[in-house]
């Protein structure tokens, strides 16, 4: 046996499974967790205290953090969509309708403008949700994105709604009189 190759082969090592064996490679065997096929019974006799039994704790299962995370962050989402909408009145925006808004512009804290356009798309995220207002300014197509709940929008008035097929309207683009009726 060449040096430094050490193996006790005397002792006979007893996996979890209780079936005897010599040599090095059931200790790694047992620490995998693997077993021969069928249950084999140990006698007390042929346990002795020289052989050492493999005791393995209980597999404790964990849930992945980012799991249990992202279900506090729903509950939390939804908690504080039902606060905005107790505090005021926000109408079922949906793609097709015609809005008028006034907004308050965070520049300038007192100065609120008010924007008309058609409501071409619609991102529900919870309290992120946001929606896509499409208006003419000189003659010129602007899309703004504003945020369904944020402060900064003091009031929405439902226009009119179009039926439409389809959710983000975005040929509407192409399109210079999306607005008339």
């Amino acid at each position: 046996m060449p040096i430094g190759m050490n193996f006790d082969v005397q002792s006979p090592i007893i996996p979890r499974d209780g079936v005897q064996a010599y040599g090095f490679c059931t200790r790694a065997l047992a620490a995998r967790g693997f077993s021969t096929v069928g249950t084999a019974e140990v006698s007390v006799e042929d346990e002795d205290s020289s052989s050492p039994m493999v005791e393995h704790p209980p597999r404790i299962k964990f849930k992945r953090p980012d799991k249990t995370a992202r279900h506090i962050m729903n509950i939390l989402n939804k908690e504080a969509v039902d606060k905005v909408r107790t505090e005021r009145t926000i109408p079922d925006v949906q793609p097709g309708c015609i809005v008028q808004m006034r907004v308050q512009v965070p520049e300038n804290k007192r100065r609120e403008s008010t924007l008309k356009g058609i409501v071409i798309a619609r991102r529900n995220a919870g309290i992120a949700t946001t929606f896509r207002l499409r208006r003419l300014v000189a003659g010129v197509g602007v899309e703004s994105v504003f945020p369904l709940y944020s402060p900064n929008i003091k009031e929405i008035k439902i226009l009119d709604r179009k039926k439409v097929r389809r959710a983000k309207l975005y040929y509407l683009r192409d399109r210079m009189n999306a607005l008339k009726k």
